[in-house]
């Protein structure tokens, strides 16, 4: 059914070429569309095959496919990946909009590979986390929710908010080089301690984890551990470990009907009233109000 999708030129030429969905990512052998593909991995980790060659995707990656290029995905048995897939043509942001709306080199990020040259590739990818990570995933999943429920003028909802996402995302690349140029063989080390330690976060979440039995297992103190995903993250272990389990939180509310005490212990919360706090700071509603509301 997704690679018919995926495949189906028939299926994006229709009055509204537009499509997304947030999904768990399996193989999927190389293929080509005429369409625009933007992905952005929630979770996990795989390999993105483009272009006939292999990357390394995890979570925090935002790429985008052109009309006429090829790409693949692979994931390791044992491995989940979760994407937000979204799949447009050219022509359903029209250019007389973006000159209404004064957007000119703004939607340059719109044209640019997913990845530049296999020698300077992971200086150029875009990766983002925390805040920017995190107003990313609410436009995509705020255009999921219009996708699904067409309500009144959810086309043009989810027009605009296209928009506002191809333009958040050019100010990140933009900004990208500044921020993150030619790491020391020492910080490169740093950092993936720290994307291990996010890793292992994202496949444990559910279980009862401790920063002491983080420390033996990295071999890191405590400060340590702390500080090196204050460095790449710009979170604390807890912090990031409670963002990745109030996401999980959201995506069961919406594609289960367990109870809110139910959802919280399968994310990892025995504590209901600390699960609330903790998802209306972090949502700005109660779980029960995001889900009657998605």
């Amino acid at each position: 059914m997704r690679e018919d999708i995926l495949t189906s030129n028939n299926y994006m030429k229709t009055e509204f070429p537009f499509w997304i969905s947030r999904t768990i990512q399996g193989n999927i052998h190389e293929h080509g569309h005429e369409f625009v593909e933007l992905v952005f991995v929630v979770r996990g980790i795989g390999v993105h095959l483009f272009q006939g060659s292999p990357y390394e995707i995890q979570a925090g990656d935002v790429f985008i496919i052109n009309p006429g290029e090829t790409h693949a995905y692979a994931v390791e048995p044992g491995e989940q990946m979760e994407i937000v897939n979204c799949l447009f043509m050219p022509s359903f942001i029209p250019d007389a909009l973006l000159t209404e709306l004064e957007i000119t080199n703004s939607m340059d990020y719109f044209y640019v590979h997913p990845f530049l040259t296999h020698e300077v590739r992971f200086n150029h990818r875009l990766n983002l986390h925390g805040q920017e990570a995190a107003h990313v995933l609410t436009l995509l999943e705020s255009m999921i929710r219009e996708m699904n429920a067409r309500s009144t003028g959810h086309k043009t909802i989810i027009r605009l908010q296209l928009i506002e996402l191809l333009v958040l995302l050019s100010r990140y690349y933009t900004l990208m080089p500044q921020t993150r140029s030619h790491p020391s063989p020492r910080q490169l080390d740093r950092e993936m301690t720290a994307k291990r330690i996010h890793g292992y976060l994202e496949r444990n979440y559910e279980k009862k984890i401790t920063l002491q039995s983080l420390s033996a297992l990295f071999n890191s103190s405590i400060r340590q551990l702390n500080r090196l995903m204050r460095e790449e993250y710009d979170r604390s272990v807890f912090e990031v470990l409670h963002e990745i389990r109030i996401e999980r939180a959201k995506h069961l509310l919406m594609e289960t009907d367990e109870k809110v005490i139910v959802v919280a212990t399968m994310v990892g919360y025995e504590d209901q009233s600390f699960f609330n706090r903790l998802f209306v700071r972090h949502v700005g509603c109660s779980p029960s109000r995001f889900r009657s509301t998605g």
